[in-house]
């Protein structure tokens, strides 16, 4: 039987237990994601439109601040490198929500790519995990995912990583490194 103290540290675990662990390939994304970076930005920025090059700016800039992300926001997806050179999409609407003192849920609510799952820190920086599908079906949890990366027919149910830094009370930004489709690098740019 655990005594009061004894659930009380239980209990006090519980949202760092919450975000499940990283599967091998995203952890390798992750491990590359200056090179993707890297490599994307240049692709981006040789080929993009002014108008779509003056977004990413805005969208890269700004240093990370402890985050308090908790709210809704705008969000505004960024596809760089690969067959797509630089693409700008409008913006969608997104929700974050606090689960901890260090772990929130993000959600993009609106678009025909959806996008769900944990953002907490893991060895000093944020890192989102999540699910990204299209069609009419419910995303599966990111634990839930099987082994491998390849979308998973018919509804394109991917897993996805990214590292998550806030840049100011109204600019955030979740970068994800080499995603499964159309990209090398893909930003969610969130203001508010």
């Amino acid at each position: 039987m655990l005594r009061a103290s004894g659930l009380a540290l239980l209990l006090g675990a519980l949202p760092a237990l919450a975000a499940p662990p990283l599967r091998d390939a995203d952890l390798d994304r992750l491990a590359r994601f200056e090179t993707a970076a890297g490599d994307a930005l240049l692709q981006a920025l040789s080929t993009g439109a002014d108008a779509d090059v003056a977004i990413l700016t805005r969208a890269l800039s700004g240093a990370p601040v402890p985050p308090t992300p908790s709210g809704d926001w705008n969000c505004r997806t960024l596809k760089l490198g690969g067959a797509v050179g630089l693409v700008v999409y409008t913006d969608f609407d997104c929700r974050i929500r606090g689960i901890g003192p260090t772990e929130w849920t993000f959600e993009k609510l609106t678009g025909s790519q959806q996008t769900e799952g944990t953002i907490a820190f893991q060895e000093g920086r944020a890192v989102y995990r999540g699910v990204g599908y299209t069609g009419d079906a419910p995303a599966m949890d990111y634990a839930a995912l099987p082994a491998g990366q390849e979308p998973l027919e018919p509804n394109q149910t991917i897993p996805q990583v990214a590292v998550f830094e806030q840049t100011s009370d109204t600019t955030a930004r979740l970068m994800f490194p080499y995603p499964l489709l159309e990209s090398d690098f893909d930003i969610l740019y969130l203001t508010r």
